[in-house]
């Protein structure tokens, strides 16, 4: 399945990638040692828990989960969409985002379960913006399925098939703006602590105000062109 994606979804993908990798290793460096941007491990992890009659970290853990899921399902309320284009409202979640990782920075530093649930819900959001554009999944809070697709790639050139490049460059820009960022925030977190959340939050926020703002622009002048 070959894509076709304009600049501005390759650019994005990779700085929203790159936000979800720092939000990620600051919550595994500082929240009980558990990743918030994923839920393979997660779901893991609770079915660990629930084997052992740990009722308190299963509730952390089914909470995290669900959080993911709330900010998938208020993504979903506010793009109403599965297609990526521009004029959807990318600006309003993004900035949604950004508050919500500001939220959680303090619920963090007191040690309170609220700080994972808030950043989970703020990467549940972020990945449901991100779904789909011309039938390719872009994932932008995980890796698995980047990975998984570059392997298939392998596989195809080892057989001497073509490659799909597009889609293998995606998948490459992807994992390289996740692993940028959790080297950015754990450098972060080593001088700043659970404050380093402070970065994503500002550039998601940052980026959400100039889209809005972009796309009022835009409006205003179409309807003065009509």
């Amino acid at each position: 399945m070959g894509i076709h994606l304009p600049r501005w979804v390759w650019i994005g993908a990779g700085l929203l990638a790159c936000a979800s990798g720092m939000v990620n290793v600051v919550g595994y460096l500082g929240f009980e040692h558990q990743a918030v941007t994923h839920l393979t491990g997660t779901t893991t992890l609770l079915g660990g828990a629930v084997a052992r009659g740990d009722l308190r970290a299963a509730g952390h853990l089914a909470g995290v989960a669900l959080a993911f899921m709330l900010g998938a399902a208020v993504s979903g309320m506010i793009i109403q969409d599965s297609t990526l284009r521009l004029g959807r409202r990318y600006g309003v979640a993004l900035v949604l985002e950004s508050l919500l990782l500001f939220a959680a920075i303090p619920m963090f530093l007191r040690h309170q379960i609220a700080g994972a649930l808030l950043a989970a819900m703020a990467c549940g959001l972020q990945n449901a913006m991100a779904t789909t554009f011309s039938g390719a999944a872009i994932r932008t809070s995980h890796l698995s399925g980047m990975f998984t697709d570059l392997g298939i790639g392998m596989g195809h050139a080892l057989r001497g098939m073509p490659l799909q490049k597009r889609r293998l460059l995606l998948c490459a820009l992807i994992i390289g703006g996740f692993f940028c960022g959790a080297v950015l925030g754990a450098l972060l977190f080593a001088r700043l602590g659970y404050v380093a959340l402070a970065v994503p939050a500002a550039a998601t926020g940052l980026t959400g105000l100039s889209y809005a703002a972009w796309r009022q622009l835009q409006l205003r002048r179409d309807a003065r062109g009509g």
